[in-house]
Parts: C-alpha cells; sequence; structure tokens
C-alpha cells in the first residue's frame, strides 16, 4: 500500500516537480566560476515548509554545499544521495536553439522534453533525489533508517570544494551504508545503465626544450615541436612498458550483460554490429586511452622555437596508477627518443630535454564484487518495476564524484544512476526527457522507502 501511494503521490504532482527541474535549471550555476549558492536557495525554497532539516554551507563568491536529511536519527541504516549543483558553460549561446537557461519545454505528449544547460548534467538527477526526500517526508511513512541528501559545489572543475570537503565536514560522523549519485546513466540505443565504478582521468603537461634558432638555418638549431611530434607519433609505445591491467568487467562479459537485455543474442549482435557507437562505448570501458588534447610552441614565423608545450589526457581503468604513466612516458621519451626527461621545466638556452608535470588527477573506482551486493539487487528490482526491464552494469567512462565515496572508503557501496542520456551531457541543446525524469523520480523514491522501511 505505502508503494502505491508514493506512486500516486508522484503523479498527482508531477506538474509540481517539473516546475522545480524548471527552476533549477533557470539558476544559474555555470562553473567556472561555479554560483552554486543559487541553486541551494531553489532547493531550499522547495523544501522549506516540508520539515525536513536543511542546511546550507557557503563558500567563496556565490557558492555553496547542501545537506538535508529526513530526520535526527543517524543509527539505523542510512542512504545517502548525492548530485552536483554546478554545469559547465554553455560555450557560443547563439548555437543554442532555446536559452540554456531557459529551461523550456518542447516536444511532443508523449516525448516532451526540457532544454537547458545542466537538464542532464546533473540537475534533473539532483532535483528527483530532492523531490523522493520531499516525497518521504511528506507521506510520513513508517522508517527506521534515515535518507540524506548532499548536494555539492565543484564537481565540474575536481569536486575537492564539494564532494571531498563534504566527506571531510558534513558526513564524516555519519555512518552510510549505500549511496546513489545521480549522474545520468542514459545509454541509447541500448536503454539506461546503473554504473559500478569509472575510469580515472589524468592530464600530463609536457614540455619540450629545444636550441632557438634562425629558420634560414634549422639544422643549427633543435625544435621543439619536432621533438613534440616524435613523442606524439611514438605515445603508442607506452603500451609494452606498462604493467598488464585488465578492465574491471571484461569485454565479453559486457556483451553478456547487454546482450540479456534484448529478446536474443542474435539480435543483440545484429544492433552491436549496425551501432559503431556501442562498440566504441565498449572499447572506452575495457581500455586504457591516451590523446593529446592540447598543444602550444612558437612565437614568430621565422624562428625555429625552444619551447613547446602539450596536454596529455589518460583515462585509466581500475588498478593503474599515476606513478605506471609517468614511468612509461619518461621510458618511451628517453629509450625510445634518447631525450633526458629532466625535473625542472627550465634549463641553459643550449640544453634539449623534455619535462613532465601532473596537471590534473581523478583516480579510478570500483565496486568490488557488485554482483553480490544484496542492495543492488534490491535497486534492481526497483529499477524493474518501473522501467519493464535489466540496467547495463557499466565502467563509467567520465568521472564522478562517486570515486570520493568509494576510494576514501567512507561508502564502498556507491553506484550511479540518473536520468538523461549521456550522449546530451556537455553538449548544445541539452535535454531531458521529461517521463526519464519523473520514472528516476520513482526509482529514488520506492528504493530508499523499501532500504529504510
Amino acid at each position: 500500500m505505502s508503494e502505491e501511494q508514493i506512486l500516486n503521490e508522484i503523479e498527482q504532482n508531477k506538474e509540481d516537480y517539473i516546475k522545480f527541474l524548471q527552476k533549477m535549471i533557470q539558476a544559474e550555476s555555470y562553473n567556472p566560476p561555479g554560483n552554486e549558492k543559487n541553486v541551494a536557495i531553489v532547493i531550499e525554497e522547495f523544501l522549506k515548509d516540508s520539515g525536513l532539516k536543511i542546511e546550507i554551507y557557503s563558500f567563496g563568491d556565490n557558492r555553496a554545499n547542501l545537506i538535508a536529511y529526513l530526520n535526527d536519527n543517524f543509527n539505523g541504516r542510512n542512504l545517502l544521495y548525492n548530485g552536483h549543483m554546478d554545469v559547465v558553460p554553455p560555450g557560443n549561446e547563439e548555437d543554442w536553439k532555446f536559452p540554456p537557461l531557459s529551461g523550456i519545454i518542447k516536444g511532443g505528449k508523449k516525448n516532451k522534453k526540457i532544454f537547458g544547460r545542466g537538464a542532464v548534467d546533473m540537475k534533473s538527477g539532483l532535483s528527483a533525489m530532492v523531490i523522493s526526500l520531499k516525497i518521504l517526508k511528506k507521506l510520513g511513512l513508517k522508517l527506521s533508517g534515515n535518507l540524506i541528501l548532499n548536494a555539492v559545489a565543484d564537481e565540474e572543475t575536481g569536486g575537492k570544494l564539494g564532494a571531498k570537503w563534504s566527506l571531510e565536514n558534513l558526513l564524516k560522523s555519519i555512518k552510510c551504508d549505500f549511496t546513489v549519485v545521480g549522474e545520468m546513466t542514459g545509454m541509447q540505443p541500448i536503454g539506461k545503465g546503473i554504473s559500478v565504478g569509472e575510469k580515472g582521468h589524468l592530464h600530463l603537461k609536457v614540455i619540450t626544450n629545444g636550441i632557438m634558432g634562425h629558420s634560414m638555418m634549422p639544422s643549427m638549431a633543435k625544435n621543439s615541436i619536432n621533438m613534440m611530434s616524435e613523442i606524439i607519433l611514438n605515445l603508442d609505445k607506452m603500451e609494452k612498458y606498462m604493467p598488464k591491467i585488465e578492465p574491471p568487467i571484461s569485454y565479453e562479459r559486457y556483451k553478456e550483460i547487454f546482450s540479456n537485455l534484448f529478446p536474443s543474442k542474435e539480435q543483440f549482435e545484429r544492433i552491436f554490429n549496425e551501432q559503431e557507437v556501442l562498440q566504441f562505448i565498449f572499447d572506452s570501458m575495457t581500455q586504457f586511452s591516451k590523446s593529446f588534447t592540447l598543444i602550444n610552441g612558437g612565437f614568430k614565423e621565422n624562428v625555429i622555437p625552444d619551447r613547446c608545450e602539450a596536454i596529455i589526457d589518460f583515462r585509466l581503468l581500475p588498478g593503474q596508477e599515476v606513478d605506471m604513466i609517468l614511468d612509461s612516458l619518461k621510458k618511451v621519451i628517453t629509450k625510445d627518443l634518447g631525450y633526458e626527461v629532466k625535473n625542472e621545466p627550465r634549463g641553459n638556452p643550449r640544453e634539449i630535454f623534455v619535462y613532465i608535470e601532473k596537471y590534473r588527477y581523478s583516480e579510478p573506482s570500483y565496486l568490488e564484487n557488485w554482483e553480490n551486493s544484496q542492495y543492488l539487487k534490491d535497486f534492481e528490482e526497483i529499477f524493474v518495476g518501473i522501467f519493464g526491464g535489466k540496467p547495463a552494469y557499466i565502467l563509467g567512462i567520465g568521472t564522478a564524484d562517486s570515486r570520493y565515496f568509494r576510494n576514501s572508503n567512507y561508502c564502498p557501496q556507491t553506484i550511479i544512476f540518473g536520468p538523461g542520456e549521456a550522449f546530451s551531457a556537455h553538449a548544445i541543446d541539452e535535454s531531458i526527457k521529461i517521463q526519464d525524469f519523473i520514472d528516476v523520480i520513482k526509482v529514488y523514491t520506492l528504493f530508499a522507502y523499501n532500504f529504510l522501511k
């Protein structure tokens, strides 16, 4: 009966929930600079008459983290819902069909969407979590545990000021048994997924230092751009120096998981072979990757440049560490290319060397033994009841705040699940299907009820 109450409550009030999501999208929280407090105020306003405990922790210039509780008792089973309030900037707004802060609704009756920056990443997921907390409080259902909402800043620039700060300050005295991070997990044409881990993200800055000279006598100089070109062309040789790390979920295991979502394995294989994007996703989930993404060298047309800088973007499998990457890259540069790697970015004008600097890092994360998690089985049961089919279990190919909860051992049983398609995140004309948003509210609320009752 209580589950029926929850579903009826959602259906009766879904127009109010849609308006709340529109307000969330309309609250400007581009990061940089942040402005997450704009969103925190919208959440506080939505929850203000619910009887929930809500606290906003302001910092910096119009930035904030927020925490809210179902009740004041943390001695039983605790469920944590986490979502970030910041969004990436929209880019050139003239390229958008609708203003990125409009939250406008478009589409037919069965395919209505809300448009705006953050609609997918991840104001719809965060809004659904806020709504589920409000529903459980409003209905006054008998629960023995607690639902905690943690809305955070800074995810789009690393999460240290948001999820990490919240762990060290707001959550440190609360033991959590299970955590859901509400990032989008839609995977067209497959359906919805549940992420049980994510790849690591490493940026290395590489500087090649050559010898400046006149371009009319290039042999008397050492061209730093040519040096960088050698590194680019030989980057794949890193693999021979790296320890062999298997992906936590193999390519063939993914095929088994995904084929179970189709009426037959033959149908899955046909779609898999037709949809090249699925093959790219499988590759990304199972392989270490490396890409040069920025490069800058030279300052005048007729001068051989003595300095070139580049950024290499690495995506790491769980088990791969920064030192493995650094060591293998250094071996390519020293053994295969014959250049010295120095610990300082500057040398004398006639010195030829390469300098490598760790620029940014988010470590990989993975829920070990996820297939035997009873909490996850319970979540899947609710998922199937709402969406009608099983989820695809995946290793996320981007980074998320979930790594802080797993890797700190605060809450190893952390998953990612939320509304929206991954391909729409950070894109022009970002949008969320309204029905997907409503269905995820149902999953969040029903799971929280069953988890805490």
